[in-house]
């Protein structure tokens, strides 16, 4: 393991549920990528008007401690593999006290910037590659989310119209969100989701939290993402549009799952899949509140079944 990253959260990476929103830990990772490009003998890959990059094709998070602003942190990361043409990495963001913040595994492809082809390490590169290999901790190995599963062949827009997929977010790709690629950064896919999430869940988590005030809790209502997966597929450019369709996947007492996919109104197909295990939480007491069986059951209303990563 190597260090990638030390730094603090600022407060304008934290949302309304008082700690670090997913967007930045995206963000943080893809900027451990750049330092870990430069030990590999890739300093170019972030750089304007050049060949190749980097770029992540599948990734998951799991979040394990929350990440408050001001708190100091630091990034430490190794390969797990290492094939002809792509790299698996594993990151960990961890608190000064040692505990872990959150552990990401990508696989990131060497790719041509110009028609996204994936071609083959240098012989140098791949043996300074090999050479930080390690394996990740177990204890911040994946849980409600099987890696083993490959992403859909296909997501596109009669997908989720076939099951009536509910619509959580539009919009249109920012000038100020793309990099020197001219593609938008890796965060604004997991960050466009949390900007739209609250359109498919708010009304079913006050339905909890009503619930646990009945029951003489003081409730102060949020939520908070504990797992993500993301398979990226197609990269937009500034003025690129796209719509966020959104179905259910597991109910728990403590968990539910849902499935995001973006998608781009004009060719129908997805520009990301994302996966969300999540649950609601009490910003009071910053626990987990539990939902009864028929608030579980009441999720059905809230979106399909059908789609997945």
């Amino acid at each position: 393991m190597i260090e990638l990253y030390r730094g603090s959260i600022n407060t304008w990476e934290c949302d309304e549920m008082g700690h670090m929103n997913v967007r930045f830990y995206v963000a943080k990772a893809m900027e451990g990528l750049a330092e870990l490009a430069h030990i590999a003998g890739l300093g170019h890959a972030f750089r304007a008007n050049v060949q190749s990059t980097l770029r992540p094709r599948e990734q998951h998070i799991r979040f394990m401690k929350e990440a408050h602003a001001g708190a100091p942190f630091t990034m430490t990361g190794c390969v797990l593999e290492v094939s002809e043409t792509s790299v698996l990495l594993y990151q960990q963001i961890t608190h000064q006290s040692g505990e872990p913040c959150a552990a990401i595994r990508t696989w990131v492809d060497h790719v041509d910037v110009d028609t996204g082809a994936q071609f083959a390490w240098t012989s140098e590169t791949r043996e300074r590659l090999e050479a930080m290999r390690d394996v990740a901790p177990a204890a911040c190995a994946p849980r409600s989310i099987d890696l083993d599963v490959a992403p859909r062949a296909s997501a596109t827009m009669a997908d989720a119209d076939a099951i009536n997929a509910p619509v959580i977010g539009r919009g249109v790709v920012l000038p100020q969100q793309i990099d020197l690629t001219g593609r938008m950064m890796p965060e604004f896919f997991i960050g466009r989701v949390s900007d739209s999430v609250g359109h498919l869940l708010r009304p079913w988590r006050e339905k909890v939290g009503q619930e646990a005030e009945a029951g003489g809790e003081t409730v102060k209502l949020g939520g908070a993402v504990l797992e993500y997966r993301l398979a990226y597929r197609r990269w937009p450019r500034a003025g690129d549009r796209f719509v966020i369709r959104s179905a259910r996947g597991f109910q728990k007492e403590k968990t539910h799952s849902f499935v995001h996919w973006l998608i781009d109104p004009v060719s129908g197909e997805a520009w990301c899949t994302t996966e969300a295990v999540a649950v609601v939480l009490n910003l009071a007491t910053r626990k987990i509140m539990p939902a009864t069986a028929e608030l579980q059951a009441s999720l059905r209303d809230v979106a399909p079944e059908g789609l997945s990563l």
